[in-house]
């Protein structure tokens, strides 16, 4: 009898834990080709309430030591000193108001210097919408969906991905050095290339396999790995829009 009790308080926790917004943000790191100023990044709202959405950004900055810092995106100063636009990535709209079972978009626009790659930060926070949040709505629709809300115990999950600005003049150049005992792969262009689906299996034993992976490599930096006996592996190296399958194994002899 108490189990069955426990099994049902479950339940009921469960379903009201959905009565709240669910959001999904599709892929954790996204890509601006060199000719490109503008992206769309849709987000859908899978729980059973509309999402409030705030859209913040952030650069990420890469000091010598090859650790990063995250900072406020800068602006431009025209020639009277006033702030005219921004220097790097603005979100437009940066609030996001998504229904449930919906999809709404917020196009990511890139303003100021590509002569060099770089790296963002962005944010989407579901939020309880306030007086000054700027959602555009009244304070009636404000406190229905806080009354809404109270009614279960709702967690409001964010998500951050990465969002990479190739330079508008963009070139690969990937070199890979193969030993005996390792593989080198060194990014000597000025672009970022991908590593994508990299798996690490035995070769007697195809479901013998470590959990795949991806990894980036930024300008003047390399990967490098030992080849293990009796391993194979496998990965697709994404240069911008071109992908290239490749595989690396070592015999047990």
């Amino acid at each position: 009898m108490k189990q069955a009790v426990l099994w049902i308080g479950l339940c009921l926790m469960s379903l009201t834990a959905q009565a709240g917004p669910l959001i999904n943000v599709g892929v954790v790191y996204d890509y601006l080709e060199g000719s490109r100023s503008s992206y769309l990044k849709r987000v859908f709202n899978g729980g059973t309430s509309t999402a409030f959405i705030k859209v913040n950004v952030l650069e990420i900055l890469y000091n010598p030591d090859g650790t990063t810092r995250e900072v406020p995106v800068a602006s431009i100063a025209n020639d009277k000193g006033t702030t005219s636009s921004r220097d790097g990535l603005m979100a437009s709209p940066s609030r996001l108001i998504v229904p449930a079972n919906g999809r709404q978009g917020t196009r990511l626009l890139f303003m100021g210097q590509r002569d060099k790659e770089r790296y963002f930060r962005l944010r989407f926070i579901p939020v309880v919408p306030e007086k000054d949040d700027n959602f555009g709505i009244s304070d009636e629709e404000r406190a229905e969906y806080k009354d809404h809300l109270a009614a279960g115990i709702n967690v409001m999950a964010g998500y951050g991905t990465v969002f990479f600005v190739r330079p508008k003049d963009t070139r690969f150049d990937t070199r890979i050095n193969e030993t005996v005992e390792q593989y080198q792969v060194r990014n000597a262009g000025n672009s970022t290339v991908v590593l994508d689906e990299f798996h690490d299996c035995s070769i007697a034993n195809a479901t013998d396999c470590v959990p795949t992976t991806k990894h980036h490599i930024l300008p003047e930096r390399q990967l490098t790995f030992e080849k293990k006996p009796g391993r194979r592996y496998s990965f697709v190296l994404v240069e911008g829009l071109d992908k290239k399958p490749l595989k690396v194994e070592k015999t047990n002899g």
